[in-house]
């Protein structure tokens, strides 16, 4: 699957929480988090008790191998259209590559597209080979143990994937399709809605019969797609409220900074006193860096309160312009981020994820008019 930026803390340097261990493929940072490494763990386990245990290890790894080359498909089309893919993030459900921005209908109809092709490909190619090399092989040899049938099972495995990822649903690469070819001709956040009802009805559907079935992993599947659906409608809705509004228009205009020389104990202070979560670090008028409340905590605990706000500081800041269009800024910002709006280096205001979500309820609510500035009291 292939998502714009919104998840997580964005950026270049970010990464999910939780994730792990990284590999680079293509330039592309490959991450696994952590539940991903318990499953391989369980997995090798489970190969010792024997032949066949080991040989279902092989044929759950190559399966995440193809997962990896599906989303390095996505990010590959991606890069085609120019936009970045930061990272790409293995779960034990699949992977996540997360998108520098939103692409356009057309892009995103590629986009989403190229992963499921991938498979595909890779899917006919193991087969051929399997076929090749024992032209005796049957359908029905799926379920037998054998090096040939091995290959065989893992061609039918990403046909099955590629199949998944192509149902018309969010959070899935065919809900992206669908959306892409429905906003072709109307809006987005029609075809967004659409595409996410669609979504909601497929999970609806999968969660009955897997009831009916006691089928919990499909249960889990159900839950999966349906919360996908519902983050994907959401983050419709906030691009349609903040189209075609400034930055400015939502930013925080009287806070409170730090100086590089004070202590973790003045932050720590002026946390108590405020209702602010993170500082801009200044050194007279010049921005060194934003300090925020986790890392405040964190050096209270590892420096002490003695230690300097310039040695807790996140230098690489994520910066807006005032006059930036809001929706393009809302996928930047992280649940509880903060960003630094900037003119040239010269600090505006902050556009914190908090104000965001207050700015667009009051959208929502009808008020078409929103005051320009935005204080913190």
């Amino acid at each position: 699957m292939a998502v714009p930026n919104r998840d997580a803390k964005q950026g270049e340097g970010s990464r999910v929480p939780g994730s792990v261990t990284t590999i680079r493929l293509f330039g592309v940072p490959v991450r696994f988090h952590f539940t991903f490494v318990l499953l391989l763990v369980l997995l090798v386990m489970v190969g010792f008790e024997g032949n066949s245990g080991l040989r279902s290890a092989l044929y759950v790894a190559a399966l995440f191998g193809s997962v990896i080359l599906h989303e390095l498909g996505h990010a590959l089309v991606s890069r085609r259209y120019g936009i970045r893919t930061f990272e790409i993030v293995l779960f034990p459900i699949g992977g996540v590559a997360r998108l520098e921005r939103n692409p356009k209908p057309r892009e995103e109809l590629w986009i989403a597209l190229a992963g499921p092709l991938v498979n595909v490909v890779t899917g006919a190619a193991l087969l051929a080979a399997a076929w090749s090399r024992n032209r005796a092989l049957e359908w029905g040899d799926l379920m037998k143990q054998s090096e040939a049938s091995l290959l065989l099972q893992i061609g039918a495995g990403n046909l099955i994937l590629s199949a998944f990822n192509l149902l018309p649903a969010f959070p899935m690469d065919g809900g992206r399709i669908l959306r892409a070819f429905l906003a072709l001709s109307r809006p987005e956040a029609e075809a967004t809605r659409i595409a996410a009802r669609s979504g909601r009805a497929l999970a609806i559907l999968l969660g009955l019969y897997g009831l009916v079935s006691a089928n919990y992993l499909l249960l889990f599947v159900a839950f999966f797609v349906y919360l996908g659906a519902v983050q994907e409608s959401a983050a419709a809705i906030g691009r349609a409220m903040t189209h075609g509004i400034p930055v400015r228009a939502a930013m925080v205009t009287q806070f409170h900074t730090l100086s590089h020389g004070q202590t973790i104990r003045d932050a720590a202070n002026l946390l108590l006193a405020t209702t602010q979560q993170d500082f801009p670090v200044m050194h007279g008028d010049q921005v060194l860096g934003l300090l925020s409340r986790s890392a405040l905590l964190r050096a209270m605990a590892q420096e002490g309160p003695e230690g300097y706000v310039s040695m807790a500081m996140d230098r690489s800041f994520q910066r807006l312009s005032a006059d930036m269009d809001l929706s393009e800024a809302l996928p930047l910002m992280s649940p509880g981020g903060c960003a630094l709006v900037m003119e040239n280096d010269r600090l505006l205001g902050l556009l914190t994820s908090e104000n965001l979500t207050e700015f667009v309820l009051l959208r929502q609510f009808g008020m078409n008019e929103v005051p320009e500035r935005r204080t913190v009291t």
